[in-house]
């Protein structure tokens, strides 16, 4: 889940939204409007829009203050912190690295509920304090309060990947001392939970709750689907384990001249070779990497006078790997940096290309001999 649009940094965390994230907020705004005029029409329909605009924009500043929570603590772990997205089911916090010990896995899953929890407490104290009268200020400090504790009630739910499934998880590693084992039972139960609320959610549409009850399926899908990937990956870190980047790399990658136009490269090579990536040379030297992904930059009519080295990512600029690099290092790699190749360079030498066709292809095998 990767941010679309940028919104700034915090703390030196890229903020950012998915796109996803317009469907929720234009639902929350609507639910709000449609909820306040229920209750207090005589707010009149400027106010009451107004209102539900400030409180939906709050409701997502409360998320982010959840993933934040989870960031900073991972942060001041050690553990790298590269952005947060806020999405359609909420946020997500892309930190780099696993924790190192169940104790920090335990805290830094409990930080989210927790600020939720505070936040809750404080919104609804707010209330209260707000008088006895119902106000567009006290109903809007109610619903943030209620949703917030609602929120750190949900998380709660010992569902891997959601913050009480890496509860559990931290809690069945520290236990049995084993993260891969602990992983595929947090994972197992997340499963099960999302299974119960697909289950819910049908019934629940059954019954007549429309919209709402698709809405519980499809977070009950999505959990699903985490715990399977998270489940997977258990299976996929074994698979990869005492195996190098030198191992599976690609040592026979075409060479071609930087002068080159690319309406040349596309007819001659790209084409008939299928082949996805292309070493370039300037006077016998390699100094970049050409794949589809640089010609789709450039117009069609542009290609018969723009050269490979017009276009081509120059080596330098390239995130590069020793030979020795472990396998699911370079997986970590190329997940983090969104990367299809990634160079193999020893001392400014390039050995050869390692690529995610590469992976796939060792995993592949892997699976058809059961190994």
């Amino acid at each position: 889940m990767r941010s679309q649009i940028r919104l700034g940094k915090i703390f030196g965390i890229e903020i950012g939204l998915h796109y996803s994230w317009f469907l929720i907020a234009l639902l929350i705004v609507a639910s709000l409007d449609s909820q306040f005029h229920q209750k207090n029409p005589e707010w009149g329909d400027s106010a009451i829009l107004a209102m539900s605009i400030v409180t939906g924009v709050l409701f997502f500043v409360s998320l982010l203050l959840h993933e934040l929570s989870h960031s900073l603590f991972a942060k001041s772990r050690g553990l790298p912190v590269k952005e947060i997205t806020l999405f359609a089911l909420g946020g997500v916090s892309q930190i780099e690295k696993e924790p190192t010990s169940a104790k920090t896995e335990f805290w830094m899953a409990f930080a989210g509920p927790l600020m939720s929890l505070l936040i809750g407490s404080i919104c609804i104290g707010a209330s209260f304090l707000a008088g006895a009268v119902t106000t567009p200020l006290k109903a809007m400090l109610s619903w943030l309060g209620y949703i917030n504790l609602a929120l750190a009630i949900f998380n709660l739910i010992p569902g891997y990947p959601l913050d009480g499934g890496r509860i559990l998880r931290s809690v069945i590693w520290w236990k049995t001392g084993d993260v891969d084992k602990a992983t595929r039972l947090a994972a197992k139960t997340g499963q099960a939970a999302g299974f119960l609320f697909i289950a819910w959610g049908i019934l629940q549409f059954v019954g007549g709750a429309g919209f709402g009850g698709l809405w519980i399926s499809f977070i009950g899908w999505f959990l699903l689907q985490a715990a399977g990937e998270s489940y997977v990956q258990v299976g996929l870190k074994h698979a990869l384990e005492g195996i190098t980047a030198r191992d599976i790399m690609t040592r026979d990658c075409p060479s071609l001249d930087g002068n080159l136009n690319i309406q040349h490269f596309v007819d001659e090579e790209l084409l008939k070779t299928g082949k996805r990536c292309f070493l370039i040379l300037q006077n016998r030297e390699v100094v970049g990497l050409i794949t589809p992904h640089e010609v789709k930059t450039i117009e069609r009519a542009r290609w018969p006078y723009t050269t490979l080295s017009d276009v081509m990512r120059p080596l330098e600029d390239l995130h590069t790997v020793p030979p020795e690099t472990p396998l699911k290092n370079v997986l970590e790699i190329m997940g983090r940096e969104n990367l299809n190749q990634l160079p193999v360079m020893t001392n400014g030498h390039l050995d050869g290309i390692l690529s995610r066709a590469n992976l796939l292809e060792y995993l592949r095998t892997r699976a058809d001999l059961k190994v």
